[in-house]
């Protein structure tokens, strides 16, 4: 018999998504390309996205971040803009410019988030088929970074169907969005798992609260929970905590009546 770990589902994954974010150079993870280059020959298998942060893709020197993403796409770890990116495009009525950079830089998927922006229904639904036109991939992020107060699920339930309807497949659920509806309605929280798009949804962690709240997620939700906004120091982390190995889950790979 064979000494090895229980298997998880291999890529692509519809469940037990892990998306990183890339910071560049940072606490949570050096991700310049030798970084990178380290980071995927370890966990590579385990990571499914990488979001390069708020506007580093400006930040960055180009061939860096081409670097970059040349070897997420070699490892098959999908690398996408962050939603911050494209917000302050559509402020600075740059929409165009912006994803022809994005073009350049060989990303070819992007988060349409209204964390400080807002969209009509029309207006979000033109821009999600505009993106798609040019080629995106697109992932949708539901949230503001200071809500003023928790949506209520029947009203996130049909924001969520109608991008769903558009063919966008993965949706983020911003951090403070969360954390203010658990707040306030936990039970709201915890229906969202019978709602058949819940395996669309990748909850947003917290960098700063790892492993607790990471730990305490997937007690909740399952070890198949996606998950977004890992530090990419994290993910290998994060994978051991899907498992059962930490303390935060009390080793819980480690059968009770085989601890004697």
């Amino acid at each position: 018999m064979a000494f090895a770990l229980p298997s998880r589902p291999g890529k692509p994954r519809r469940t037990g998504i892990t998306s990183i974010i890339d910071f560049g150079p940072d606490q949570f993870g050096w991700t310049g390309p030798r970084g990178v280059a380290d980071l995927l020959a370890t966990a590579a298998p385990y990571i499914d996205f990488a979001k390069i942060y708020a506007l580093n893709a400006l930040l960055v020197p180009e061939e860096t971040i081409k670097e970059v993403v040349r070897l997420y796409r070699e490892a098959e770890v999908i690398p996408y803009a962050g939603g911050i990116y494209l917000e302050y495009a559509y402020q600075e009525r740059a929409i165009d410019e912006a994803i022809a950079r994005l073009e350049r830089l060989g990303i070819g998927a992007l988060e349409l988030s209204e964390n400080y922006i807002r969209l009509g229904r029309d207006e979000r639904r033109a821009l999600l088929d505009r993106l798609q036109r040019r080629g995106f991939g697109v992932i949708w992020e539901f949230g503001r970074k200071n809500p003023d107060s928790p949506l209520p699920l029947d009203e996130l339930e049909a924001l969520v169907k109608d991008v769903l309807d558009q063919g966008i497949a993965h949706i983020v659920f911003e951090q403070s969005e969360f954390d203010a509806l658990d707040a306030a309605d936990p039970g709201a929280v915890e229906a969202m798992r019978a709602r058949n798009w819940f395996a669309n949804l990748l909850i947003e962690g917290d960098p700063y609260r790892f492993p607790k709240q990471h730990a305490e997620l997937l007690g909740r939700f399952g070890p198949e929970l996606n998950l977004a906004n890992i530090g990419a120091g994290q993910a290998l982390r994060l994978e051991g905590l899907r498992r059962g190995i930490g303390r935060t889950v009390d080793y819980s790979i480690i059968r009770p009546d085989s601890r004697g």
